[in-house]
């Protein structure tokens, strides 16, 4: 990505977020975007040095570190995804930039995240909550097993790149079963440079109606689990194998799995976590395409691409068979002597 590029976008993307009118999104005092810009003006020249963000990696975490409204959507990513997911004016504006965009597809060092667009327009009309995108029709790229198939990408192009993401899930007709009975898409929440990802099963009611995973009764008892592993909610990315909810909760069937397929491959990709853990059995069909149930694969790390995977039981599973809940600590409690947090308890 050149200089102008860069600077250009970031302008943009600054004064989407001054512009969108989303009070619930902390947007810092009228200043901060001035002074992000003017602070971009004044160190141009050491941190394009070699117009290059890649080569630049320290500079260009600088800009961010000293934009007081970048480091706010950063910070507050749920909020974030809310605006891109919910804001008219805000999805608008990236959705029609296409500056914003060359951060995915022109950068000089990092490759793109092909998001397959595999959804196509149907004469259903869409319902008042969703909104309808023209999409071609393009195949699933294959990618090498054990290894992420694309460079990370900076922070500007994941957001451009999820935005874009997000547009297709909400145009999405495959399942017709589905679509015609759900009121929102759930596309997923946190930072999208997280290293956990909790791969949920699919939305229930509350989910539905809010377009949040996991809040209602499972996602409070998943707020505990985690709290209780030293992890915050907002620190980790939270998603489910299904973007809507199937009727009367069902178990999702493999074709619905499929469909979401290039959907959630597509935010695992970008993200790029070190570890995902699968709450389930369907979220272990979807993420290690395993019929093997969770008791026979919990335990011990399996693998996806580049991320280490750990299985373990759904927490609606446990809030109708507590005693499970043992078992799910175990679980929880390897994840933190892997990644390096002290285990409450142990010497």
């Amino acid at each position: 990505m050149q200089r102008n590029q860069w600077k250009t976008a970031s302008e943009q993307l600054l004064s989407h977020w001054r512009r969108s009118g989303i009070t619930h999104v902390p947007t810092g005092n009228p200043e901060s975007i001035p002074s992000a810009t003017e602070w971009l003006e004044l160190n141009e020249n050491s941190v394009f040095e070699d117009n290059d963000v890649a080569a630049n990696s320290k500079a260009a975490n600088d800009v961010v570190a000293n934009s007081r409204a970048a480091n706010d959507v950063a910070a507050n990513s749920r909020a974030a995804n809310d605006v891109a997911a919910n804001s008219g004016a805000a999805n608008s504006g990236a959705a029609k930039s296409g500056t914003a965009k060359s951060g995915a597809a022109n950068s000089d060092t990092s490759t793109a995240v092909v998001i397959p667009a595999l959804v196509q327009t149907h004469s259903i009309s869409p319902s008042p909550l969703t909104k309808q995108v023209a999409l071609p029709v393009e195949s699933v790229s294959n990618f090498v097993p054990g290894n992420w198939n694309t460079s990370p990408l900076d922070f500007v192009a994941r957001q451009a790149a999820f935005q874009e993401l997000n547009e297709q899930v909400i145009a999405c007709r495959k399942c017709e079963d589905i679509v015609c009975r759900r009121q929102r898409t759930v596309f997923g929440a946190g930072p999208t440079t997280a290293k956990i990802v909790m791969f949920g099963e699919a939305p229930g009611a509350d989910e539905d109606r809010t377009g949040e995973p996991f809040v209602g009764a499972a996602g409070q008892l998943l707020d505990k689990i985690l709290t209780a592993s030293s992890l915050k909610r907002d620190e980790v990315y939270i998603m489910n194998s299904l973007k809507c909810r199937p009727p009367n909760n069902r178990t999702p069937v493999d074709s619905e799995i499929d469909n979401c397929r290039p959907f959630f491959e597509s935010q695992l990709e970008t993200i790029q976590p070190d570890y995902i853990v699968c709450w389930g059995s369907i979220a272990v069909r979807a993420v290690l395409k395993s019929t093997e149930s969770v008791g026979r694969l919990r335990g011990k790390f399996h693998s996806y691409r580049g991320a280490k995977v750990m299985v373990t039981y759904h927490p609606a599973y446990l809030l109708r068979n507590p005693d499970a809940k043992k078992l799910t600590w175990e679980d929880m409690k390897m994840l933190m002597r892997e990644i390096g947090i002290k285990v409450p308890g142990s010497a």
